[in-house]
């Protein structure tokens, strides 16, 4: 299990091994035991989320759930490929309104580990990409929030096709305007 840091405190690249032949690839994508003996130790996950997004250029996000349902996510991407982002939204935190991204995608089999206290959102990069994540609190609408996809600052990789969005993530309201719920713990 390959883990790396990144430019965020507390988000990790991990990329689990594959093993290949002429018949194709197995790949274990969650395995604690695993990144427990490299030092990681992340949450308990209670939910397994599956997305199909059809067009090059859909952005989903930026998404949070807020206390006492905040959610943290190991994303990875199972077919095609996205641009998946979190943006640091914890107050007292020294990356506060700083975002991080990278290409996941079926070819590459690396995952993203977004922790809870962060915005999260792709933008896909191929047709039909399929998104697979798993979340350590369930889906609370209740506590179900959104910030606007392009007032983070994030360089999104696709500039030449209008963004196919959501109803909910176009009326999403601006980082300057968001009341962060989250607070550092570091």
């Amino acid at each position: 299990m390959q883990i790396e840091t990144t430019s965020l405190l507390d988000v990790l690249i991990i990329t689990p091994p594959r093993f290949g032949d002429h018949r194709g690839f197995f790949c274990e994508s969650w395995n604690v035991a695993a990144l427990e003996a490299a030092g990681v130790h992340l949450p308990v996950f209670v939910q397994d989320n599956h997305s199909l997004s059809r067009e090059i250029g859909t952005v989903r996000g930026l998404h949070y759930q807020r206390p006492p349902h905040a959610q943290g996510k190991l994303v990875r991407c199972g077919r095609g490929a996205i641009f998946d982002v979190a943006v640091d939204v914890r107050k007292g935190s020294p990356t506060y309104g700083q975002s991080f991204g990278l290409e996941l995608s079926y070819e590459n089999g690396k995952q993203l580990w977004v922790p809870a206290g962060f915005l999260h959102g792709f933008m896909t990069l191929q047709a039909d990409s399929e998104i697979i994540y798993k979340c350590t609190d369930h889906y609370a609408p209740e506590c179900d929030g959104a910030v606007k996809w392009d007032s983070c600052g994030v360089a999104w990789p696709i500039d030449t096709v209008t963004p196919v969005i959501s109803d909910k993530d176009a009326a999403a309201q601006p980082l300057s305007a968001f009341e962060t719920p989250f607070e550092f713990e570091g």
